[in-house]
Parts: structure tokens; sequence; C-alpha cells
């Protein structure tokens, strides 16, 4: 018989993001980011490749992101209320990591399973900062996947792109608990 540990279990079992509006100071110090950094990058990486990196955002480069937001979402006359959440998003956070997935050329590994890797760190990482007791959401949004923003404002490559932003920081309210999946709509046992 296996041996559970059954706080994992139960902390996966009652886990929940936090909304990133509902953030405040303080984040995570760089010690206590690093270790969480450390259980993101534990993350299934098949081949080894390490397709993913990270870029910590710390309040000035948010604050930076901020502006680069409001700058661009206007050029692209995106509506007036999305551009305020968007601006929000960068000015309001205490601390974000940005998860970059890093397309690598491989014979054997898949693009589809290097991004499906990003996905895994992004998630590691959320579910870290939240077991360590911090407030974190998983974003993305209309600038994590505009290639001008992202390559002129962080400096990706075109062979990069922004697998999510973890907003990490300090809980202000816990939300309520939401509907969850129904289990018997969505899964299929096969026998023979």
């Amino acid at each position: 018989m296996p041996q559970p540990n059954q706080a994992a279990l139960d902390f996966l079992l009652t886990r929940r993001s936090r909304p990133a509006k509902t953030l405040t100071a303080p984040g995570p110090d760089r010690e206590t980011l690093l270790t969480l950094l450390t259980a993101a990058a534990r993350s299934p990486d098949h081949g080894k490749l390490e397709p993913w990196r990270f870029i910590v955002l710390e309040r000035a480069a948010l604050g930076r992101l901020a502006s680069a937001a409001e700058q661009r979402a206007t050029e692209m006359a995106l509506d007036p209320d999305q551009v305020v959440k968007l601006v929000a998003a960068f000015g309001d956070s205490p601390l974000c990591v940005a998860v970059v997935e890093v397309q690598k050329e491989s014979p054997k590994i898949p693009a589809v399973e290097m991004t499906y890797s990003a996905g895994a760190v992004c998630l590691a990482l959320l579910n870290a900062a939240l077991a360590s007791g911090w407030g974190a959401n998983w974003l993305s949004g209309v600038m994590a996947h505009d290639r001008r923003f992202v390559e002129t404002h962080m400096g990706l490559a075109p062979n990069e792109r922004i697998a999510g932003f973890i907003h990490i920081g300090t809980e202000t309210a816990a939300p309520p608990d939401r509907p969850r999946p129904d289990l018997d709509a969505i899964t299929e046992w096969v026998s023979e």
C-alpha cells in the first residue's frame, strides 16, 4: 500500500487561487521566492529541456509595465474599462513572476510538450505560493499575448511567450469557494 502524504492531498483538494485584485504588499522576499521558484522548477520536463524561464517583476518594474500597458492598450483601441483592468493587473500587484515559455529545438520533444511543461510550472508556482501561505493568482490577458508588448517591454525573444503572470502577495480577503467540475460529466471509465 502506498504511504499517502495526507497534508499535501488535503491542500490540493481545498486549494483556491486568490483574486489578484485582493493581493497587497508585502510579497515574499527574495529568499522565500527562490524557494517557491525551486519548487516550480521541479515540474515535469520531458527531455530535461527546461523550456521556460522566470522574470521576477518587482514594484518598480510593475509600475513601468503598467504605464507601458496603458499606452499599448490605447494604441490597440481597447475598451476603456479593459484598459483600466490591464493597467491594474500590473500597477496594483505587490510582486509578479512572469513564467516565460521558451521553445527549443529538439528532434525528440514536440513543441506542445514544451507548452505543457511551461503550464505545469505556472501551476506549481501558484500552488507553492498558496501552500506557503501567500495569496496568489495565475493570469495572462491581452498584454501577455501581444508580441510588441512582450518583446519591447519584457525582452522576450521570438521563440518565447508568456505562459502566465503569477501574482503573489498578502491576501486581504479569503474568496468563497466556487462550483467545481462535475466529475461524472467529465470522466469516462474504460475497463476493457
